[in-house]
């Protein structure tokens, strides 16, 4: 069975979750008092629940990737609160300078529904995954990872994305429990590059 897809977005509403990711980092590098959308002047479908992540990246080297796996608040202020933790709260990077917003490239990936995975081993699993479509969830005694699906163009063999993925987790990349709880996504993503950004 394919991953659980959700209706696709209309393209009017993907500009509009690119330009609340880019105003979300905006307003605090230039210390503005914003507070977000205002849900009753979102379109129908950025005020339903969806989880979202949003990917900040320069020269194709990842600069922050925070997001949401769950369903738990209006679509857009979902990507407003993730862009600005991407930019700003990643602990794995600095926080993000106005100077480098310039040259930093932005994707808003929206998430269908996680679908659970029942599989007994790896190689279960690695059968039952498809690359480039699948993001993954993994997780096992309190420690959770994810993989979006656009990881597949970095770690395009199957083995490999797991064994990364399961790294992320605290884990060896030969690891495998029979009580490992898998969940697979799709995402639907906009993009917006740096070289559209004004100076």
């Amino acid at each position: 069975m394919a991953a659980t897809h959700s209706s696709r977005l209309e393209p009017a509403s993907r500009s509009l979750l690119l330009e609340t990711a880019s105003e979300a980092i905006e307003s605090q590098l230039e210390r503005r008092n914003a507070v977000g959308p205002v849900e009753a002047a979102l379109p129908a479908e950025l005020r339903e629940p969806r989880a979202s992540f949003v990917t900040l990246t320069v020269a194709g080297e990842l600069r922050g990737c925070c997001g949401t796996l769950e369903p738990r608040r209006p679509l857009a202020i979902d990507v407003w609160e993730n862009a600005r933790a991407s930019a700003f709260g990643d602990p794995r990077f600095p926080p993000l300078g106005a100077r480098e917003w310039r040259r930093v490239d932005l994707e808003v990936s929206v998430l269908s529904p996680l679908e659970r995975v029942m599989v007994r081993s790896e190689s279960e699993l690695l059968a039952r995954l498809v690359p480039g479509e699948h993001g993954l969830v993994l997780a096992w005694r309190g420690s959770r990872a994810t993989f979006l699906p656009k990881v597949w163009e970095q770690l395009p063999d199957p083995s490999e994305f797991l064994g990364h993925l399961k790294r992320k987790a605290g884990w060896g990349a030969q690891f495998w429990a029979e009580d490992v709880e898998v969940w697979r996504y799709s995402t639907e993503s906009a993009a917006a590059p740096g070289a559209n950004r004004r100076p």
